[in-house]
């Protein structure tokens, strides 16, 4: 089975514009291809893990990934999939971002040796001349066209910006200047963005001639990758300043029984026949699956090591033991109490585990939330110093969140 075959059967793609020449590209490591990151954070989360699954699946297959980042289409902002406008970033901010993905991306993409390229969009966004790009890009596009396309269709009633407007040719101007710059003949995206890229491949057309080749290929990664990377508290992010080992790995951990076939698929770089296997499991079985799910992505991320801490960590919890070593833990200090108590609602946002008050009332009034082993009820519930006499308390939220606050 090639590459590309494996991707069908993964579930990965969606739409494809010339299915055999990507095939023949794809499967002998002649792609050069990019995906796009929008630099809109200082961490990448678990929605951009399709993306990155799939470019370093593709790279040791011999392809050649450009991992691309927006820090220039940062400056104008995405519409797709959204129903107000983004807030402007300043290039401080925006570079400050880019180096973090910088870091995050070398986990999973080998730069090495030219391998694979790290691009930033800013680096000829910023230098276009206005009149320039209406003469030369402008007048490649269609504006009936343009209103067609469903990121622009779901805001023309609440209201376009002009700015937003010009989305679109940024994104395709992006596939133009890669395709001379480094010869990428292929773009990945999600499915919110296919118009964008048929943009992308219609303006390398219009500009270089019908012989010049440009590929695209539409995976879902924003509509599947987006819904895996959101939890009630925000996102699951990649850093481990931001969302622990432990908690990285809990999230993967209590996936719906529903999605986990589809996340080892996706996501892992489990194989396809011990994926099989995992999917013949039934009633409580299915935990096994959610398991190697689980420690399949921590270590991804995070490294073996943080992995194995990880899933012991979890197994002693959900069996009961006392082991609390590699619970994710969060140090508190006099100042964090006042006449020796701590108000619950406090403690709760201290430990990251609710981002408002508002969240924390209806957590308790839900019955989300015990201090060692006691429910919580009243919201506005005091713990003491006392209750720490152990030099910790364990707080539960929900069924499967544990945290160690420790004095």
């Amino acid at each position: 089975m090639g590459v590309y075959e494996e991707l069908i059967e993964r579930g990965l793609i969606a739409q494809v514009t010339d299915e055999e020449e990507i095939r023949e590209l794809v499967n002998n490591g002649k792609a050069v291809f990019y995906i796009g990151f929008d630099p809109t954070a200082d961490s990448l989360h678990v929605g951009h893990f399709m993306a990155l699954s799939l470019m370093k699946r593709l790279q040791m297959a011999g392809n050649k990934p450009i991992a691309l980042i927006g820090g220039g289409t940062a400056m104008i902002g995405d519409p797709s999939g959204r129903t107000d406008m983004r807030q402007m970033m300043t290039k401080e901010t925006i570079n400050h971002n880019v180096e973090c993905f910088k870091k995050q991306m070398s986990r999973f993409i080998d730069f090495s040796d030219d391998k694979a390229l790290l691009v930033n969009n800013a680096d000829w966004l910023l230098d276009l001349n206005y009149v320039e790009v209406l003469r030369d890009v402008g007048a490649c596009f269609s504006v009936n066209n343009m209103l067609r396309a469903e990121c622009y269709k779901q805001r023309m009633e609440k209201g376009l910006s002009f700015l937003e407007f010009n989305y679109m040719i940024m994104q395709s101007y992006d596939f133009y200047a890669l395709y001379q710059k480094y010869g990428c003949n292929m773009q990945f995206g999600g499915d919110d963005q296919w118009s964008n890229m048929l943009g992308g491949t219609e303006l390398i057309r219009r500009k270089l001639g019908k012989d010049a080749f440009a590929m695209t290929i539409n995976l879902l990664l924003n509509s599947e990758g987006k819904k895996m990377g959101k939890t009630q508290s925000g996102a699951v992010w990649l850093s481990a300043e931001k969302t622990s080992p432990y908690d990285f790995y809990q999230y993967w951990r209590n996936v719906d029984d529903g999605d986990v076939i589809k996340c080892l698929k996706m996501l892992t770089f489990v194989s396809m026949e011990e994926i099989n296997e995992l999917a013949k499991l039934e009633g409580s079985e299915i935990n096994k699956a959610k398991e190697v799910l689980a420690h399949s992505l921590t270590e991804l991320v995070h490294g073996k090591e943080e992995a194995d801490k990880a899933q012991e960590a979890a197994r002693a919890l959900f069996g009961s033991k006392s082991d609390t070593d590699n619970m994710p833990s969060t140090e508190l200090t006099d100042d964090d109490f006042s006449d020796g108590k701590i108000k619950i609602l406090d403690l709760l946002k201290k430990c990251g585990l609710i981002p408002s008050n508002g969240e924390g009332r209806r957590l308790i009034q839900q019955g989300g939330v015990s201090v060692d082993d006691e429910k919580i009820t009243d919201v506005y519930a005091e713990i003491s110093v006392e209750q720490f006499e152990k030099g910790y308390v364990i707080i539960k939220k929900g069924k499967k969140v544990f945290h160690k606050a420790v004095k």
